[in-house]
């Protein structure tokens, strides 16, 4: 199993949430949240560098219905901008749910959701990279897809 620190992305359309791991990749835990504002790329580029990252997880969110919208071609675009930049894989995760998770837990811990605008992107990264080191863990393989696999469906 791949050792180091893994950075999990949560990308928006507003805002990217950006999770780290411990460098056993047991533990996700919140980083920053991103505005996209024409930097993003650059701020993430340069965690990865400072935090020494062995691995780069990308959520992809892709419909419930399993197609591609908008904002899955924006995530799939900024996965493979990122590649370009860094010197170490970038793979892609079904991110489906994730926000909603993280919505659902910020409501249970009693804050608002304007409150907590700030941080719930944060929680959808810590999520996403979450699933990931657990999958990762279990079938002893690296989760998700790498960006060479994954392919936008063709309507029917």
């Amino acid at each position: 199993m791949e050792q180091g620190v893994r950075l999990g992305i949560d990308p928006g359309q507003a805002r990217i949430g950006v999770a780290l791991s411990d460098s056993g990749g047991l533990l996700a835990m919140p980083s920053e949240t991103i505005s996209v504002d024409g930097g993003e790329l650059d701020r993430l580029v340069e965690l990865v560098t400072m935090h020494g990252a062995s691995s780069v997880i990308v959520g992809l969110p892709i419909n419930l219905s399993g197609r591609w919208t908008a904002s899955t071609r924006t995530a799939h675009r900024l996965a493979c901008d990122l590649a370009e930049r860094v010197r170490v894989p970038v793979r892609m995760i079904d991110e489906r749910l994730t926000t909603t998770t993280a919505q659902a837990a910020l409501r249970s811990s009693g804050k608002s959701q304007r409150a907590g605008r700030s941080v719930i992107d944060q929680i959808a990264a810590v999520t996403l990279l979450q699933q990931a080191l657990d999958t990762e863990r279990q079938l002893n393989r690296p989760a998700g897809w790498a960006l060479d696999e994954i392919v936008e469906p063709l309507d029917d």
